[in-house]
C-alpha cells in the first residue's frame, strides 16, 4: 500500500464529531453568544476542538460530549468551547477608508461639537479580536493628537474569546501581520526584538498600549457596563454571523452607547445591515446618531 493511501485510511479512520453533538454545540452557541454554525461548519468545529479533547486527556468526541451535555463539565468548559468555535479574522488597517473617514471627517466634526477645551474622545472596537483594529484606531489618533493638540482619546477593545483579549493585551504580533501598517507609524509605535527569534515579532509601544484597554464582553448580553458617552464605534464584520434579529438588538443596544452625534461603523460586507438603521449614513458604512 503506498504512503499516500496509508495516510487517506487513516485519516478516515480518525474519531469525528457526530452530527447529533455537533448541532447540540451550535445550538448552544447560538444561544450564548448569537453566532450561527451551519452543518457546513461542523469539520471546521471539529478540528478546532481536537486541542481541547487532548488538552482534557479525552479519546474521543463522544466523550467530549458526554462531558458536556451529559456530564458536569459545561459550566466549566464554556469559555474554551466559545474561545474554539469563534472566527477571529482580523488585520491592521483593515479596510483602510473607514480609518481615513475617522481621521479627515469623524474626528474634525465631533471635536468641533464639544465645547470643553481638549474633550476625551472615546472610541469602542466592539468586535476586536486580537487587537489589530483597536490599535489601529489608536495609532491614527495618536498621529491626530500630536498634529491637532486640542484632543485627548482612549480606546476601548472587547470580544467574546478570552485568547484574543489576552493577545491584545499582550501586543505583541507577527512581523508579517504588521505590514499594513505605514512604515512612519510603524517607526513610532512598534518595537522590534533586539534578537528575533525564527518568527520575526513585534510589540505595540507602552505609551499606545496605555491607551487601549481590552475586556470580555459577550454581544448578546442585554446590557453593556460602559459609558454612554461613547464617541464612535467601530463593529465590522462581526454581524454576519449573527441572526438578523439579533442583529438588530445587538446594533440598537450599541447605538445607545453613542452619545448624541456619535458614529457607528459597520464592515462593508454588511452595508445592508446599515439600512434597517433609524441612523444617517455619510458615508459607506458609516452611520450616525442623530
Amino acid at each position: 500500500m503506498s504512503a499516500t493511501a496509508s495516510k487517506i485510511l487513516s485519516d478516515d479512520a480518525e474519531d469525528h464529531l457526530n452530527m447529533r453533538d455537533f448541532q447540540r454545540i451550535a445550538t448552544l452557541i447560538g444561544k450564548e453568544v448569537g453566532i450561527k454554525l451551519p452543518p457546513a461548519k461542523r469539520l471546521m468545529v471539529e478540528g478546532r476542538l481536537r486541542r481541547r479533547l487532548r488538552h482534557l486527556n479525552l479519546t474521543t468526541f463522544a466523550e467530549y460530549g458526554d462531558y458536556l451535555f451529559r456530564g458536569d463539565g459545561l459550566d466549566r468548559e464554556l469559555t474554551y468551547l466559545i474561545n474554539a468555535v469563534t472566527t477571529n479574522k482580523t488585520d491592521f488597517f483593515r479596510e483602510p477608508e473607514h480609518f481615513e473617514c475617522m481621521e479627515k471627517v469623524l474626528l474634525p466634526s465631533l471635536i468641533a461639537a464639544r465645547k470643553e477645551r481638549a474633550p476625551l474622545l472615546k472610541v469602542w472596537s466592539a468586535a476586536s479580536s486580537t487587537g489589530a483594529e483597536a490599535y489601529t484606531i489608536a495609532m491614527v489618533l495618536a498621529d491626530l493628537a500630536m498634529e491637532r493638540r486640542d484632543f485627548r482619546f482612549a480606546v476601548l477593545g472587547t470580544d467574546i474569546s478570552t485568547d484574543v483579549i489576552e493577545t491584545g493585551r499582550r501586543a505583541i504580533y507577527p512581523a508579517d501581520q504588521v505590514v499594513p501598517v505605514p512604515m512612519g507609524m510603524q517607526s513610532r509605535y512598534l518595537m522590534h526584538a533586539r534578537r528575533p527569534g525564527a518568527r520575526p515579532e513585534v510589540r505595540i509601544v507602552p505609551e499606545l498600549r496605555r491607551q487601549v484597554r481590552f475586556d470580555r464582553l459577550n454581544l448578546m448580553d442585554d446590557t453593556y457596563p460602559y459609558d454612554r458617552d461613547v464617541d464612535i464605534i467601530f463593529l465590522r464584520n462581526v454581524l454576519i454571523y449573527f441572526e438578523k434579529s439579533d442583529q438588530a438588538d445587538v446594533i440598537r443596544r450599541l447605538v445607545g452607547h453613542l452619545r448624541p452625534g456619535g458614529y457607528l461603523l459597520l464592515g462593508h460586507s454588511e452595508s445592508m445591515i446599515g439600512t434597517s438603521i433609524t441612523m444617517r449614513q455619510i458615508a459607506p458604512a458609516v452611520f450616525q446618531k442623530v
